[in-house]
């Protein structure tokens, strides 16, 4: 059974539940960039390849795992401003709530789906500015970064264009099929590549 959350209004009841949700999915963010920094100090002291690849392999994934992390609790963000009806599961998952989209107009859907994009904007520009990029290892962080919200922004941009035309969020979501996300696989990682180069 979930926790229902009603006109974006965050009950007693629901608190606790949502709470874990920070814990877990935060508390991941902050590990990973944790290792980011042991590896990067790792790195800039001995020199060693294996560090240096390291380094860049948590700073990747924890610049990644940042701005996805941020880009979901935006959208948790928008969806109680917008006073959107939505479900927080009780179990832990990768998304912090359910959207409910029979129960929802379109400006909620609009405000929550926006709000998603900007903690993903905030994120990169947090990061970038908190990180200076003269190493690998930390070009990897903003490189993650700019990846996640790529990726979020090939899948889900093009379900708000189509839905101004239809006004069926749900039914141009459900036409995120395997071939879109290959694309926006596809396209995440040109992007990522492309940010790496630029910023080395």
């Amino acid at each position: 059974m979930s926790d229902t959350v009603e006109q974006g209004a965050i009950s007693g009841a629901t608190l606790p539940t949502l709470l874990r949700h920070a814990v877990v999915h935060f508390g991941a963010a902050v590990g990973l960039l944790c290792m980011f920094a042991a590896c990067d100090s790792w790195s800039s002291l001995t020199g060693w390849a294996v560090a240096l690849v390291l380094s860049v392999l948590t700073g990747f994934v924890a610049g990644f795992a940042t701005t996805t992390v941020l880009h979901e609790w935006g959208h948790l963000l928008g969806a109680g401003l917008s006073g959107g009806r939505f479900e927080i599961p009780k179990h832990m998952s990768f998304f912090v709530y359910e959207w409910k989209f029979e129960e929802n107009t379109l400006r909620q859907f609009y405000t929550m789906s926006i709000a998603g994009s900007i903690g993903g904007v905030l994120s990169v520009l947090l990061l970038a500015m908190a990180i200076e990029s003269d190493n690998p290892g930390r070009v990897a962080v903003v490189t993650g970064a700019v990846t996640s919200f790529a990726l979020g922004s090939i899948i889900e941009w093009p379900v708000l264009r189509r839905t101004l035309a239809s006004g069926q969020p749900l039914e141009e979501l459900a036409k995120t099929d395997k071939a879109v996300l290959i694309r926006a696989l596809l396209g995440s990682i040109a992007v990522a590549a492309l940010t790496f180069w630029w910023l080395s």
